[in-house]
């Protein structure tokens, strides 16, 4: 009964950790700027972002440098070069990105599993992938759930869930403003 009641606390936490969620896109859609994907990243866009474990502490810090190509109004390429002050990882990802006719954004990158999906929601926008996630030696395949929110029409904030078997294992805090042409 000792050994019960000296693990029910790490039970307890892992349980509520399990129980952690993404905002509700449904708050936002009455904010402006509304969020438009294609105008946003079409063009040169600047991004400066931390990486946080569990614990909270920062364990990877970088800039990325996006260039963004709309090709005949339907698909956005995002070619994105990182470089790392702290940590290591991906050096560079393109990705595809198709809007449907309903506004859902579908997109595709070479470490990416499964097509990416997205959805706007006023001035946020929720876009949810599968990754295999390099650490040191090893790759793990993790969930993302990315909400972007506008500040202004040249501005961004990108907040990231990083999730292994439904728990959150990491965040990620992105600052993106777009750069002059």
């Amino acid at each position: 009964m000792k050994t019960l009641r000296t693990l029910f606390p790490f039970f307890a936490a892992l349980l509520l950790s399990a129980c952690s969620h993404s905002p509700d896109g449904e708050r936002y859609r009455q904010y402006t700027p509304d969020f438009d994907l294609f105008a946003f990243f079409d063009g040169n866009v600047r991004a400066w972002g931390i990486v946080q474990n569990y614990s909270g502490d920062v364990v990877q810090r970088f800039t990325v440098d996006i260039q963004g190509t709309v090709i005949n109004d339907e698909e956005l390429q995002l070619d994105e070069s990182f470089t790392y002050m702290q940590g290591e990882g991906v050096k560079q990802r393109v990705w595809r990105l198709k809007q449907t006719k309903d506004g859902l954004v579908h997109g595709q990158a070479d470490d990416i599993h499964y097509p990416a999906t997205g959805q706007r929601f006023g001035n946020a926008f929720q876009f949810t992938y599968d990754m295999d996630l390099p650490v040191d030696d090893s790759y793990y395949l993790v969930s993302f759930d990315d909400w972007m929110w506008m500040i202004d029409n040249n501005t961004l904030m990108n907040r990231s869930y990083i999730k292994k078997w439904g728990v959150v294992v990491a965040e990620v805090t992105i600052f993106m403003q777009k750069q002059p042409m």
